[in-house]
């Protein structure tokens, strides 16, 4: 009867894991295929759709639900026993790595520094041009969705986080591997990925850029307690998927 249980319980994350992932292929497909302008050359400069935070955001949930989709299958196909050791346990190993240390703080830095610069002044961070260019919906799915859709994953099944200090260095590696390719597509082309960065005093810029890449390890930690809170909620954590 438990591993009775335990296959049900696979065959809803898959069900949803599916779903998600659908989504932010069909979301991804979306951005890919937007009409370029020459008002915003977006794609045809320097670094394309790269330079974007929020692109390699999307390109990275999408490979995140899609990774969560092939575990499910391992963990719905082969027999209970055979879950607990070898492969499928390094594959949950890798999920919950990618997700508590990536797609989780990255995802909710996006939304978060996105839609505080947009509530202040919207021309610093997505000039209202790309009303006509980018449909609201597109707008919402990369910029809104994202987090309640990472908060069903967070309780739909229970991620180990890693070592504190280890999550919050793979993420400062993270966010300094962006922030050098940021820096070097202004070296090259002379201009800069978000408009606010134009606008600010050099002093400012170091600022602004510190805050945001120190903002990243707040938000690692407010995964973990979200995750803790979900998940002690009982008094016991559940299983994991």
């Amino acid at each position: 009867m438990a591993a009775a249980g335990v296959k049900a319980s696979s065959k809803l994350c898959l069900l949803v894991h599916l779903i998600v992932f659908a989504w932010y292929v069909f979301t991804l497909r979306a951005n890919c295929s937007l009409e370029i302008s020459s008002r915003h050359p977006g794609a045809r400069s320097y670094g394309g759709r790269w330079k974007y935070l929020t692109f390699i955001n999307l390109v990275m949930q999408t490979v995140f639900f899609g990774f969560c989709v092939l575990t499910d299958l391992i963990h719905t196909v082969l027999p209970s026993k055979s879950t607990r050791s070898g492969i499928p346990v390094f594959l949950i190993m890798l999920r919950d790595g990618f997700f508590t240390v990536l797609a989780f703080p990255v995802g909710t830095f996006v939304l978060a520094s996105f839609w505080s610069l947009y509530t202040y002044d919207r021309e610093l961070v997505y000039p209202k041009y790309l009303d006509e260019i980018i449909p609201l919906w597109l707008n919402h799915a990369m910029h809104t969705v994202i987090m309640p859709l990472l908060l069903v994953q967070m309780y739909l099944q229970h991620h180990k986080h890693p070592s504190r200090i280890n999550g919050i260095l793979g993420l400062a590696l993270f966010a300094s591997l962006y922030l050098a390719w940021v820096l070097w597509i202004r070296h090259v082309s002379g201009h800069w990925v978000y408009p606010i960065m134009a606008h600010l005093s050099p002093v400012g810029l170091v600022l602004f850029l510190g805050a945001a890449s120190l903002s990243m390890a707040p938000l690692y930690l407010l995964g973990e307690k979200l995750n803790h809170v979900i998940w002690s909620t009982t008094g016991n954590q559940k299983k994991k998927k």
